[in-house]
């Protein structure tokens, strides 16, 4: 379908086409996921932080990590960033983005790549989102590291389903061998590790506490600038711990039993 100069009646034909749609976006008139069961989404999770992101994003490159159907790829370009690229490995989602695109006449790339895959982008962006990945990941923290690596030049949006406490305990650098009791304290870092499925989705591996967010951003290098919603963190690249052994990280090649998002 050529989407510009489409009417209201055949956007609506190949958004039932291209359906079904997890990102409700307005195509001028005709809503994707109108009956989406969290609401208005991402819509409604987008207002509790977009005051956190620079308004103006004239000159600046974004890369959207897991675009889904490009809703946060278009808002971008809706503060006026130069260059924005969205990628996702799931070939429906693409085509919705691209689609919602051009009805919009946006200007954004998309392209089929997975996290694992970063370094095969050879470029640095000034913003990087990587919002609703990191727990469907089975090598989250890989991926982290391979942001830091390869694409984050300067800011990072994080944002990843939690659960469990929300408490933040002070954590030592340290602890001897029989320490143990630190480890049964709500605002220890910790991940919950889903081995069969969470809201009948497979690809849900991993959920963070509060505590662990903020320790594996920082274990990864970034520092956290803000913390604006529940799930969202607003990061600066910054200088890796010495003891974290980035100096080790290499490319790997994952089936795609490990590409699930």
């Amino acid at each position: 379908m050529n989407a510009p100069g489409a009417s209201r009646e055949e956007i609506a034909r190949e958004v039932a086409r291209l359906g079904p749609w997890f990102h409700n976006i307005d195509l001028l008139g005709v809503p994707t996921a109108p009956s989406h069961f969290l609401g208005d989404y991402p819509s409604l999770k987008w207002r509790n932080f977009e005051r956190a992101l620079p308004a103006d994003l004239t000159g600046k490159s974004v890369l959207d990590i897991g675009c889904n159907g490009g809703f946060y790829s278009i808002e971008m370009k809706k503060r006026r960033a130069k260059r924005v690229v969205g990628i996702d490995h799931d070939d429906q989602y693409l085509d919705q983005a691209r689609f919602a695109a051009r009805v919009l006449d946006f200007d954004i790339e998309f392209r089929k790549l997975s996290v694992y895959k970063l370094a095969d982008l050879r470029e640095r962006f000034d913003l990087v989102l990587f919002m609703g990945v990191f727990y469907h990941l089975r090598h989250p923290l890989l991926a982290l590291d391979l942001i830091y690596e390869h694409v984050a030049g300067d800011l990072l949006v994080f944002q990843s389903l939690q659960r469990g406490s929300a408490e933040v305990d002070r954590v030592e650098q340290d602890y001897p061998f029989t320490e143990r009791d630190v480890f049964d304290q709500p605002g220890f870092p910790r991940m919950h590790f889903i081995e069969d499925r969470y809201s009948n989705d497979p690809t849900n591996w991993w959920f963070p506490n509060l505590a662990c967010s903020e320790a594996l951003l920082r274990s990864a290098g970034f520092r956290i600038l803000d913390h604006p919603e529940d799930e969202v963190f607003i990061c600066k690249r910054g200088q890796r711990p010495d003891w974290c052994g980035a100096d080790k990280i290499v490319d790997v090649q994952l089936d795609r039993s490990g590409d699930h998002r």
